[in-house]
This record gives C-alpha cells, sequence and structure tokens, in this order.
C-alpha cells in the first residue's frame, strides 16, 4: 500500500488532543478527510449518545488507539472521514455458522482498505453446527490480504436465535473453540483473537482457552472489573459511538497498549 506523508496525520492529532474533554452525546463536527498512512494513529473525534462517565479511573478516552467493528447495520460508511476522525483499525463481520456472509462483509473490507484502516474479519459462532465445518467457511469467504488483522472468533450465547438457542457445557464449547482457532490460525498464520461478553467468559471459563488473545466487550465498567484482570488485546466500551462518516450508532473499541505498543504489535504479526 502507498506510504503518505505523516505532517497532515500529525496535524490532525495535535487538533484532535488539544480538543479532547467530555464525550459529546452529539456527534462531533467531522474533522477533513486528509492523507494518513496506514501505520499512523489518530486521536479519536467520537461521540457517544449513551455516555458512561464513571470508569473506575481508567476511561476508554486515556487509551491512544482507537477504532470500531461493523456488520450489515453499519451502510453508508465514509471511510476517509472516518479514518480522519480517529478510526485507526476495524473489525468486520465477515460469516456467520457454516452459509452465512454478511452482505456488507465485502463493501466493508474494500472501502476500509482503500482508507488505509487496519482491518480484520470475524466469525460470529453457531452453536448448531461443527467447529471445522465453520472454520472452513470463513477461510472460504475471507481473503487472505497482506497486513490484514488476526481473525477473529466472536462467541456468544444466543437465547434469541430462530434457529439454534443451545447452551453446550464449556469443556465443549472451549473444544470447539479450539478447533476453529486452530485451522483459521494455521491458514492465515496469524494468533487468532476471541471475541466474548462477561456471562459467556465466565459461564465457559473461556480464559483456559489456550493461543489466543482476546476481545472483550465491557459497556459499563472497565474489563479488569468484571474479567477479574484477564489479559485483553482490545476492549469493546460502548456500542452507541457517534463517530463523523458513519450515519447512526457504532461499536466502538480500544486496544490496550500506547500508539508505540500498537506500532510494534503490527509489526509483530506474521501472515
Amino acid at each position: 500500500m502507498r506510504r503518505l506523508s505523516l505532517a497532515p496525520a500529525l496535524t490532525l492529532l495535535c487538533l484532535v488532543l488539544a480538543a479532547c474533554g467530555g464525550v459529546s452525546r452529539e456527534r462531533p463536527s467531522a474533522r477533513p478527510p486528509v492523507d494518513v498512512a496506514p501505520t499512523a494513529v489518530v486521536a479519536p473525534n467520537f461521540g457517544d449518545a449513551d455516555p458512561i462517565t464513571d470508569w473506575n479511573g481508567k476511561p476508554p478516552q486515556s487509551y491512544a488507539v482507537h477504532g470500531i467493528d461493523v456488520a450489515r447495520y453499519q451502510k453508508g460508511i465514509d471511510w476517509r472521514t472516518a479514518r480522519a476522525n480517529g478510526v485507526n483499525f476495524v473489525f468486520i463481520k465477515a460469516t456467520e455458522g457454516g452459509d452465512r456472509v454478511d452482505e456488507m462483509f465485502h463493501d466493508h473490507w474494500r472501502g476500509a482498505g482503500r482508507a488505509g484502516i487496519e482491518r480484520g474479519a470475524y466469525h460470529f459462532f453457531y452453536h448448531c453446527r461443527p467447529a471445522a465445518e465453520q472454520a472452513r467457511w470463513f477461510i472460504r469467504n475471507v481473503p487472505k490480504t497482506p497486513g490484514m488483522l488476526p481473525p477473529v472468533l466472536d462467541m456468544e450465547w444466543t437465547p434469541f436465535s430462530p434457529t439454534c438457542t443451545v447452551r453446550r457445557d464449556g469443556a465443549t464449547i472451549r473444544e470447539e473453540a479450539r478447533i476453529f482457532l486452530d485451522i483459521v490460525s494455521r491458514h492465515y498464520g496469524q494468533k487468532p483473537i476471541v471475541y466474548t461478553s462477561i456471562d459467556f467468559f465466565e459461564d465457559n471459563q473461556m480464559w483456559k482457552v489456550q493461543g489466543a488473545d482476546f476481545w472483550l466487550r465491557a459497556v459499563a465498567k472497565h474489563p479488569q472489573d468484571l474479567y477479574d484482570g484477564h489479559h485483553w488485546r482490545f476492549w469493546q466500551y460502548t456500542s452507541t459511538g457517534l463517530i463523523p462518516g458513519i450515519p447512526g450508532k457504532v461499536d466502538i473499541n480500544v486496544f490496550d497498549g500506547s500508539a508505540a505498543d500498537w506500532t510494534r504489535w503490527l509489526a509483530s504479526r506474521a501472515n
């Protein structure tokens, strides 16, 4: 990918940092698109329709690297504007079960790539299909793209599913996770990521899953207060984010580390 001048990005970063304060309940005024190198970290110019104010001294705004996750519900994204306003990475829903592809996956994948946003794909796990079948479906539909973020396995309970509300025991779920993660990590050549929520994490003792980083949902408290101090790589802190360039509300996440940590982590991935 063409490397662009960092000067506009650094100028934008300074402007955003100078403007930081409380979290607005309104969508902030958009900063104009600029040419930003893919690895440059742009500080967030975000709002939140339903912000949390008490993060026990560790608000998400104290983290340097912010990004989003999207699926078919997010349409009409202006990716260059989103990038200029602090979207440094995106996880895009690609597949579900063994026969569904998110209808917006390819549009999101191309748009994020063209805007220079670090991008990865995630699979929503369906508890009524074998893990190996689901891994093969993900591989079939997600291109092995140089520089892509690690593959993500999204495992949650599905009480409102019209076809599969089964709740298997923790040992079985962890084994299914192991099978899926092993197959996709060998194909993409990267240590994978597991996304989950606090109830699923606790019910199934997901901390016992080996060989994966964790992306944890915690929208009312800091992850260390909910997940017993378990280490996380990404934290999803709101589902009501307001970002210039993105119509409606969107999930926002942070990376656990500084801008320098982010650069080193990106460089360390083998794919």
